[in-house]
């Protein structure tokens, strides 16, 4: 009698769950694994560059791809669908549209949710940097304040907060500094009642960076006519605009949340130990307690050797989906599972159109220089989901 296939359910189409399934695809046999990748939408989109969409300066669809071009159907099998609920001890996952999916090995890679810190408002009033859907609606609603202030002369309708200094917010900003310019043309505004405000917590913008590059950066941006608040907390989001913690009032016809994100809560309410909807997993990306079920992505917790979290970033993503799709592989063929190892090669942000900053090694780049990087590191992650086709399609060059 033949054995009957493994089955490997791969949860969450993103970097961590792409990668996943392109080293199943490359490393298996034919018929070897029953392999199932579930997303909720018919495609792969690149999270690290949703802030240029947002802003308006590219087409959404230059950020995205059909998973189908991906996967080889005859290795992968793709369902489309929601994930709402996951059950361990069953080895079952449960979609919205009734479906029920068993498993052998499981890996949860459905990214994360927004984390507001219970900040009142920011839920509802706020928009977010999240996927496709939400930087179309970014930048519709940002042309619509624009093509309002034309019959309605207040000027809250043309500023915009962005609440957090992270990454996110620091590369949205850049680019929407680049449009505020070609908004002004179109819709006959003064560029001058366009403002643009970074509100920040922490002491300093993209915190935990190196200190002369947060400068550059900073200076970079204020040239581009933004306006930093840092140290200072959102302590509400209203209809209007924002309350700070001082009690001061920016009224604002576009409130954008960048400050932070917490894993999927499909995860949390899955009896899975959590710590703000994360996974502490162990050296073979595994939940705690639990042989066969793997997380990755935002959803998971990695520390570092000084024991503090690694940033949930696609860089982590992407290594993770390729070690796990490894060890998967040795797992069905009897052997042994190899320790995860992050590898941190640099990290780089973009300030708009040619300028940027960037750490790699010990290297600090500035300007086109950092651009220049941005746009390898953009198409190197194209080439290991979707190899050089992908690279020649959706690429920077």
């Amino acid at each position: 009698m033949y054995a009957v296939a493994k089955k490997i359910l791969i949860l969450g189409g993103g970097y961590g769950g792409m990668m996943t399934a392109v080293t199943l695809q490359k490393k298996l046999h034919y018929n070897e694994a029953e392999v199932t990748l579930v997303n909720e939408n018919s495609y792969h989109y690149f999270t690290t560059e949703l802030h240029m969409p947002a802003a308006g300066t590219a087409h959404h669809d230059r950020f995205r791809v059909p998973i189908s071009s991906l996967l080889n159907e005859k290795k992968i099998r793709f369902l489309q669908g929601r994930v709402t609920a996951i059950d361990v001890s069953a080895q079952q996952v449960e979609l919205a549209e009734g479906d029920k999916l068993d498993y052998d090995y499981l890996v949860i890679a459905l990214g994360s949710a927004p984390e507001t810190f219970g900040i009142p408002g920011l839920g509802e009033y706020a928009f977010g940097i999240r996927n496709i859907n939400t930087v179309r609606m970014i930048r519709q609603h940002i042309e619509y304040m624009f093509a309002k202030f034309a019959n309605d002369h207040r000027p809250e309708l043309l500023t915009i907060v962005v609440g957090g200094a992270g990454f996110t917010g620091i590369e949205f900003v850049g680019e929407l500094a680049d449009r505020v310019p070609e908004l002004c043309r179109e819709y006959d505004v003064d560029r001058n009642l366009v403002k643009i405000y970074v509100v920040e917590a922490a002491p300093q913008a993209l915190p935990g960076f190196d200190p002369e590059l947060v400068e550059y950066a900073v200076r970079v941006l204020e040239n581009k006519g933004v306006t930093f608040l840092i140290n200072t907390p959102i302590k509400e989001c209203t209809p209007e605009g924002v309350i700070l913690g001082d009690g001061q009032e920016i009224k604002a016809g576009t409130v954008v949340w960048t400050g932070g994100v917490r894993g999927n809560p499909v995860v949390e309410n899955s009896g899975i130990e959590t710590m703000r909807g994360r996974v502490k997993v162990d050296e073979y990306l595994r939940a705690p307690g639990l042989e066969n079920v793997f997380v990755i992505g935002d959803c998971s917790l990695v520390f570092n050797e000084e024991g503090r979290p690694y940033p949930p970033t696609a860089q982590m993503a992407t290594q993770q989906g390729k070690a796990l799709g490894a060890n998967l592989v040795a797992l069905l063929r009897g052997g042994s599972m190899t320790p995860f190892r992050y590898i941190h090669r640099g990290t780089v942000a973009s300030l708009g159109k040619g300028e940027g900053i960037g750490m790699v090694g010990r290297r600090k780049l500035f300007g086109g220089q950092a651009a220049f990087m941005k746009k390898i590191v953009d198409n190197r992650a194209l080439y290991l989901i979707g190899g050089l086709p992908l690279v020649l399609k959706k690429g920077k060059f």
